[in-house]
């Protein structure tokens, strides 16, 4: 599909809204059965199918699962044969020991001529075990055409994708999500997809699109508990929205790539997967503009822990441990009194790897060799760090006016283990030697009185 043709069916799209609830949805009047899941014969010849996102038996509030009334079902299709894995990696993280410096990384640099989405894939890093279903990995994407007769499923979890430069359209099987800078979507486990690009590169200057991904192997990711912010704020569920059905009734070679326990295997099918005509359940794709987050902030001092900026959380065995947190840094306004405002400076039992999606981050300097959008940073558990030297000069001697924070979008991944990088990241061009040069000249104030 063309840039216009995509833009144009990106521009018409209507959702279903709100996180977590059963939606159903059918592109055909009269396909959805009514009364029972899995009638003797499907309404209009389509086969019904459970898509499992959860097991069976887990409770209600955490059970994922869709009913999928489709042209053929997913048991029809070839072998499949490993292929090569490109940039791409998966836990667990040998190639390189855990590392207790701290790292930063500036934009992946333009990829080859005809690269899409799939094939530009490059793995940071990550933790746990994919086959264990623990853990997380940190990907980047940069990419300069559509994915064309090819499909993607991720059978070891869930890919939550944060575009930095480029619209992108996700035909799934569900249907279509839109999702621009400033928006996140979300494909759980097993969904297959294609990547189609809304934007054209821009002459000379990198990839038409980029940006993050995060790979969640563990339990899906849920709205975090308010706790005693209340009924309402942080992210609200009513701003998900979520696709309505629309189907492939394509015949020929399509190419469908499965991520399974680290590697790719591939087949070529002799008709579309994205061929569900209606569906109904809770294993939903979603899109989320993460400017509609209801940020929660001090109104009389200090800089609250940055928790209050947590969008989506993958809950462990332990209450209140995350296997791995989305959060947000999205504009704001600052009021301290009293208060050096800008986050401080910290040694965390949690690894956060942090990026940004336009403008500026309040407590990193900018600009060559600083942090930029498409870059990103890793503090990896009990590494100081905090602002940079420029950051704390002019926080330091900031007059403490109403400050509104809204020429920046930052975000974080934050995760219970140690990130291991890869060794391509590790040894990359475009890691930047000398990040803890930032922090020097942070003189002594002591006074002994």
């Amino acid at each position: 599909m063309s840039g216009d043709t995509a833009r144009k069916t990106a521009e018409s799209l209507t959702y279903a809204t709100g996180f977590g609830n059963e939606h159903s949805s059918e592109a055909v009047p009269g396909a959805l059965p009514l009364g029972r899941n899995s009638p003797q014969h499907g309404p209009l010849g389509l086969y019904a199918e459970q898509l499992s996102g959860s097991a069976f038996t887990e409770p209600r509030g955490d059970n994922r699962r869709s009913w999928l009334y489709r042209i053929r079902p997913s048991a029809a299709h070839p072998a499949f044969t490993r292929v090569g894995n490109g940039a791409l990696r998966t836990a667990p993280f040998t190639e390189t020991v855990p590392d207790p410096n701290r790292l930063r990384w500036d934009p992946l640099p333009a990829p080859p001529a005809g690269t899409d989405f799939l094939a530009g894939l490059w793995t940071l890093g990550g933790n746990g075990d994919a086959a264990s279903r623990t853990g997380m990995a940190v990907h980047l994407y940069h990419a300069n055409t559509s994915m064309k007769d090819r499909v993607f499923s991720n059978s070891d979890g869930e890919l939550l994708i944060v575009p930095e430069r480029g619209g992108l359209l996700l035909r799934t099987e569900l249907g279509l999500l839109a999702a621009r800078p400033g928006e996140i979507a979300l494909v759980p486990r097993g969904v297959r997809f294609r990547v189609e690009l809304l934007d054209p590169a821009p002459d000379g200057d990198g990839p038409a699109a980029r940006g993050y991904v995060c790979e969640n192997y563990g339990r899906p990711f849920h709205l975090p508990e308010r706790g005693p912010i209340g009924a309402n704020g942080l992210a609200n569920a009513r701003d998900f929205r979520a696709p309505v059905a629309a189907y492939e009734d394509v015949e020929g070679p399509i190419e469908v790539v499965n991520k399974f326990c680290g590697n790719l295997w591939s087949a070529t099918y002799d008709h579309s997967p994205l061929d569900v005509v209606a569906w109904h359940g809770t294993h939903t794709p979603y899109v989320y503009d993460l400017r509609t987050f209801n940020v929660i902030g001090s109104l009389s001092y200090d800089h609250p822990d940055p928790s209050i900026f947590t969008v989506l959380t993958s809950p462990s065995d332990t209450p209140g441990l995350a296997a791995v947190d989305f959060v947000v840094f999205a504009p704001r306004w600052l009021v301290g009194e009293d208060t050096f405002r800008p986050p401080y400076f910290h040694r965390n039992v949690m690894s956060e790897y942090m990026g940004l999606i336009e403008g500026a981050y309040d407590a990193k300097a900018g600009g060559a060799g600083g942090f930029v959008a498409g870059g990103g940073s890793l503090h990896n558990m009990m590494s100081a760090h905090g602002p940079d030297r420029e950051t704390f000069d002019r926080a330091s001697a900031a007059a403490l006016v109403p400050q509104r924070i809204d020429d920046g979008l930052a975000f974080m991944f934050e995760t219970r283990w140690p990130v291991v990088t890869t060794a391509l990241a590790a040894g990359a061009d475009h890691l930047q030697r000398g990040y803890d040069d930032v922090w020097h000249g942070l003189e002594r104030h002591f006074r002994n009185p």
